[in-house]
């Protein structure tokens, strides 16, 4: 049974109820009336502030944040593709950075999303639409060319699913793209990093421009953690990307060319036949 987010006393109360995926958790946030994290098994998914949808909490989001504001010039509409919804967070970040943008979000969980629009519901005025299923079937729906920015930010049980790591899935994130769109993934490994590393490789046979984004311990190899990895057929715009993930409140830092291939270090990529999921994270890594 699902608890109540109905305020009581100061503020409203945590909401706890179980989803296709496990056991969601919205958590207020109690510095800001608006703040909410959703946790997913105990593993923090998103956070999203319903009076500041443009306001970007989490590490990587603030750097996917980065990717959409510079993926065109700034409040021009987009039409964009969430691979993922969590708690819609980009989506909502989008149609309050770039009103009128098209937003197409598809989420296999269908009773994560249900609680997602009952208890933080969306803007009725965005251009916002849910689709229930896999990412990847979702994916070949969509026409060629129709997407500016594809954001792909899928977890099952704190892993990315197997068929989401290959380069027959990105052959298709190509097709659904305009010839200057931008893919944005956000990956998840620890050290040794071999799942990162095969990641850009397999990025690297579709996308002729590539950049990683992520801490520079998790670059390092020295804890487990996020990193956001780039790719388009044209020239990114490494120099101001860079500018501004370093001045975020955790600064990251962003690899490319000669660099990024250094730290690929010769990965195979990825096919369908021997795709595997993401690395579990480690129990420390949400503490």
């Amino acid at each position: 049974m699902a608890k109540s987010s109905r305020r009581r006393g100061s503020g409203p109360e945590p909401v706890v109820e179980a989803v296709d995926g496990g056991l969601a958790e919205l958590i207020p946030d109690r510095d800001r009336s608006g703040g909410w994290t959703l946790l997913l098994d105990g593993a923090p998914q998103s956070h999203v502030d319903l009076d500041a949808p443009e306001r970007l909490t989490f590490e990587y989001q603030r750097r996917l944040g980065h990717v959409i504001d510079l993926a065109a010039p700034a409040g021009r509409p987009l039409n964009v593709l969430h691979l993922g919804g969590g708690a819609f967070t980009l989506a909502r970040y989008v149609a309050a950075t770039r009103p009128r943008s098209s937003q197409q979000i598809v989420e296999l969980d269908a009773a994560l999303v249900q609680l997602v629009r009952r208890e933080l519901p969306l803007d009725p005025g965005a251009r916002i639409r849910v689709r229930g299923g896999d990412a990847r079937a979702g994916l070949a729906k969509l026409p060629d060319a129709w997407a500016d920015l594809v954001i792909a930010d899928v977890f099952s049980g704190a892993r990315t699913p197997a068929h989401l790591t290959s380069a027959e899935f990105l052959d298709d994130v190509r097709r659904v793209l305009k010839p200057d769109g931008t893919y944005a993934a956000n990956l998840a490994d620890g050290p040794p990093l071999a799942h990162l590393r095969g990641q850009i490789a397999t990025a690297a046979g579709v996308f002729p421009e590539l950049a990683l984004a992520a801490d520079p311990t998790v670059l390092r190899g020295k804890r487990f953690g996020n990193a956001v990895l780039v790719g388009s057929a044209v020239p990114l715009p490494v120099a101001e990307l860079t500018r501004r993930i370093a001045g975020d409140p955790h600064p990251g830092r962003v690899q490319h060319g000669r660099e990024l291939a250094d730290f690929t270090g010769g990965a195979a990529a990825v096919r369908d036949a021997s795709a595997k999921p993401s690395p579990a994270p480690p129990a420390s890594a949400f503490r």
